[in-house]
């Protein structure tokens, strides 16, 4: 992921420091499961005698026990299996939105061992990091080895003079903020942030709907349009951390404006442009929703209209990356309810026409899994992934 994943340099440091090879094996087991020592050497190509000097570690550092004897294949003796300890460790995540903090303690294994959420009680940043810290002092209570922290949000970050930095914000109206370090000094343990949709597509290319995958793409539509891509099993970040900001491709050179451009993918699919486009006053997104479920014109067609636009987002997704799967999620999933065939019509008008059998996978997260997202960054960034 981009360098606004790396933990900040300063403050505790409770993760041990484990070598190269080390991070590759535990992270090898916390992603396939239970090992055998013969399967992991092969995987990460070195012999079983410096494999048992890596286990003997990961061993020593509680992250890793022996368990049952297996029989692992057709032939031969049963393999006594390596797995993750999911105990060994605890990990916060939080997910910030405009509006609210939602929270998550998970193990080792980015399982959610308990989840809060509440109102933001405002946008400042002093007054969200010293809610955080609240937070975090909450499950401290009852989860003393909390060993990291990972916040996502929606904007665009970056790695800047060394320091990781909120370059902006809009949802927050945050612009050169130093989340990490003032979080980090507020907790106490090392912290991490990150784009939120990054975030959430590294979390399910590890722990998700994109585990076993090498190439996935994830796409989140709502607020705001949000695109995470996965390739050669690495989350792509870009050279400034702006990849994939595909919010503005274009659909109609005469269509709608957004307010940047007109007829881009934001000016149909956001739930705003949707709700806009209705030219009535009073409505909200679920309003329009139910309208369109119900049958109303001006509703139904809102939605066809942002149906085609994320087939044309879908169809150039795939075409750009030929991913094994694109994930779909949101609050504006609806769409994909209400505008099924306008989307598919659109990804077969502008997917290349060879293109291998494009897999969709429709996944309605609750904001608990984007907080679990911000655990996976900071378990992610302990590991140096």
């Amino acid at each position: 992921m981009a360098s606004a994943t790396a933990f900040s340099s300063e403050g505790s440091e409770p993760w041990p420091a484990l070598g190269g090879v080390e991070r590759q094996a535990l992270r090898e087991l916390l992603i396939h499961g239970p090992k055998s020592r013969a399967e992991i050497a092969r995987e990460l190509g070195m012999s079983r005698a410096s494999l048992t000097r890596v286990t003997r570690t990961l061993v020593e550092h509680g992250f890793v026990a022996e368990g049952a004897s297996e029989l692992r294949g057709a032939t031969g003796r049963p393999s006594e299996l390596l797995h993750v300890r999911p105990e060994a460790r605890s990990f916060l995540g939080v997910k910030l939105t405009g509006e609210d903090l939602f929270a998550v303690v998970t193990d080792l294994t980015a399982k959610v061992l308990t989840s809060h959420d509440e109102p933001l009680r405002s946008k400042d940043v002093d007054v969200v990091v010293a809610q955080i810290g609240e937070v975090y002092d909450r499950f401290k209570a009852s989860h003393p080895d909390i060993t990291a922290a990972g916040i996502g949000l929606a904007g665009d970050l970056a790695e800047v003079n060394g320091r990781q930095v909120v370059v902006d914000s809009q949802f927050l109206g945050w612009s050169q903020v130093e989340l990490a370090d003032l979080v980090r000094e507020r907790l106490g343990v090392p912290v991490a942030t990150e784009n939120d949709v990054r975030c959430l597509t590294a979390a399910e290319h590890w722990f998700g709907v994109g585990a076993g995958f090498d190439s996935m793409a994830l796409l989140t539509v709502g607020a705001g349009i949000g695109i995470g891509l996965v390739v050669d099993g690495k989350v792509v970040t870009g050279a400034h951390g702006k990849a994939a900001r595909l919010d503005h491709q274009l659909v109609d050179p005469n269509g709608r404006a957004c307010g940047r451009h007109r007829g881009c993918v934001s000016s149909y699919l956001t739930n705003w442009s949707i709700v806009s486009s209705l030219r009535t006053p009073g409505l909200d997104y679920e309003a329009v929703v139910d309208l369109a479920r119900n049958g109303d014109y001006a509703a139904a067609a809102a939605f066809a209209d942002a149906g085609r636009a994320l087939g044309v987002l879908v169809a150039t997704v795939a075409n750009a990356i030929d991913p094994e799967k694109i994930v779909i999620t949101g609050e504006g999933i609806a769409v994909t309810e209400l505008a099924r065939e306008a989307m598919e019509d659109a990804i077969e008008i502008y997917r290349y026409t060879t293109g291998a059998p494009l897999v969709l996978d429709i996944q309605p997260f609750e904001f608990v899994e984007w907080a679990r997202a911000g655990a996976v960054l900071a378990i992610r960034s302990c590991l140096q992934f």
